[in-house]
C-alpha cells in the first residue's frame, strides 16, 4: 500500500510562510518590496512560532506537566497560537485580553476552547484591572499553571531568532537592505533583526532595521533617550503595536529607528493592501505598509533597495473593525468606506 502524503497536525505547518513580491502598492516608490506573510501560518499570525517555541521549551524543561493550564497576555493573536497549540498537545489556556481587542479575535479565542478574560485598555499597566495584572493573578489562581509572559519571557526573540530570521535571509539571498516590522511585544523585530544583523555582518553588507510604533505609545521616544515618558501614553485603536510599558523582549540595540503611524492611516492602507495587492491582512499590516510610505517620502530608500516587510496576520480578525465601513464611520474614518460597491437585489 502506497504511504498517504499527510501532515500529523497544523504544528508541523508553523513556519516558512512565503515572500511575496509587492507589484502595485510600492510602484511609486524606489526599491523593491517584499512581504513575509505570516497569515500563510495555520493559526493565521507570526505567534505560532513563539506559541509552539515556548510551549516546547517549558516541556523539555519539565515546567510543563500533562494537562496543565497555559496562562497569557495577549492581544489577540497569541491567545490564539497558545490555544491552537494546547488543543494538540492537552493542556487548558487561560488569556487576559483587553477591550481593544477585535470581537472577531475574541470569539476565535473562545472557538478554539480558551477561557477570556476582557479587560480594561484604558488603564495603566499596575492597575489590578490591566490585563497584566490580571494575568498574573490567574498564573497564580491555578496551581502548576504556566505563564507565557511574551512581554518579558526572551524565548520570545529566540523563536523569530531560529525561525524568522534565518527563513527571511534564505529567501532573499542576503541581499536584504531593510527590514520593517511592528513593534509590541518586540519579539518578532528582535529575534529576526538579530539574526539578520549577525549574517549582514559576516558577508561584508549591512541591513537597516525599521520598527513601527504608535502614536500612544512610549517605544520611539524610549528607544532615542531611553527615557520611560508617561507624558507619550494616550489611548489609541490599533491593536498588537506600541505599549504602554517597556518589554524586556525587545532589543532596543538592534533597531536602527523608528517611525510612528496614525490608527486612521494605518486602516486605510491595510484596506489599500487587499484592494492592490490581493493580499487580506490585519491592522498592522497596513501600519507596516504606511510608515513604509512615511519612510519613502523621508528618503530611506533608493533603487538598489530590497526591502522586507513582515505583515504579521490575517485580515478576517478584523472584519468588525478596519474592514466594516460602520467601525470606520464611527472612528471618523470617513473616506473611501460607503456601501456604494453592494447592491441589493429586490
Amino acid at each position: 500500500m502506497k504511504e498517504i502524503q499527510a501532515y500529523q497536525s497544523v504544528l508541523e505547518l508553523i513556519g516558512n510562510p512565503p515572500l511575496i513580491k509587492l507589484q502595485n502598492i510600492t510602484k511609486s516608490i524606489p526599491g523593491a518590496f517584499y512581504a513575509k506573510v505570516e497569515a500563510f501560518n495555520p493559526g493565521h499570525s507570526a505567534k505560532d512560532r513563539i506559541a509552539l517555541y515556548i510551549i516546547e521549551q517549558a516541556e523539555r524543561e519539565g515546567i510543563l506537566q500533562p494537562g496543565a493550564t497555559i496562562v497569557e497576555t495577549t492581544s489577540g493573536n497569541t491567545g490564539f497560537s497558545l490555544a491552537m497549540v494546547s488543543i494538540i498537545k492537552g493542556y487548558k489556556c487561560i488569556v487576559a485580553v483587553t477591550s481593544k481587542s477585535s470581537p472577531d479575535k475574541i470569539d476565535m479565542l473562545r472557538s478554539m476552547g480558551a477561557k477570556v478574560y476582557v479587560c480594561p485598555c484604558d488603564v495603566a499597566a499596575d492597575d489590578e484591572r490591566s490585563y497584566y495584572s490580571v494575568a498574573k493573578r490567574l498564573h497564580q489562581e491555578n496551581p502548576g499553571s504556566v505563564y507565557i509572559n511574551q512581554y518579558f519571557n526572551e524565548l520570545n526573540s529566540a523563536a523569530h531568532y531560529h525561525s524568522t530570521g534565518p527563513e527571511i535571509w534564505e529567501q532573499t539571498n542576503g541581499t536584504i537592505t531593510h527590514l520593517i516590522a511592528c513593534s509590541g511585544t518586540g519579539g518578532t523585530i528582535s529575534g529576526t533583526a538579530k539574526y539578520l544583523k549577525e549574517q549582514a555582518e559576516k558577508s561584508g553588507t549591512t541591513v537597516r532595521i525599521l520598527g513601527v510604533d504608535a502614536y500612544g505609545s512610549v517605544l520611539k521616544k524610549y528607544h532615542e533617550t531611553k527615557e520611560f515618558d508617561t507624558n507619550e501614553i494616550y489611548p489609541y485603536r490599533i491593536e498588537g503595536l506600541g505599549k504602554n510599558l517597556i518589554p524586556s523582549a525587545t532589543n532596543f540595540e538592534v533597531i536602527d529607528s523608528f517611525t510612528k503611524v496614525t490608527d486612521e492611516e494605518s486602516a486605510y492602507t491595510a484596506r489599500e493592501i487587499a484592494t492592490q495587492e490581493g493580499l487580506f491582512v490585519g491592522y498592522t499590516s497596513g501600519a507596516v505598509m504606511q510608515a513604509i510610505k512615511q519612510l519613502a517620502e523621508a528618503g530611506e530608500f533608493d533603487e538598489n533597495s530590497r526591502v522586507v516587510a513582515i505583515f504579521p496576520d490575517h485580515g478576517s480578525r478584523y472584519m468588525s473593525k478596519v474592514y466594516s465601513d460602520q467601525w470606520m464611520n464611527e472612528q471618523g474614518f470617513t473616506a473611501n468606506t460607503s456601501n456604494q460597491d453592494i447592491e441589493y437585489i429586490q
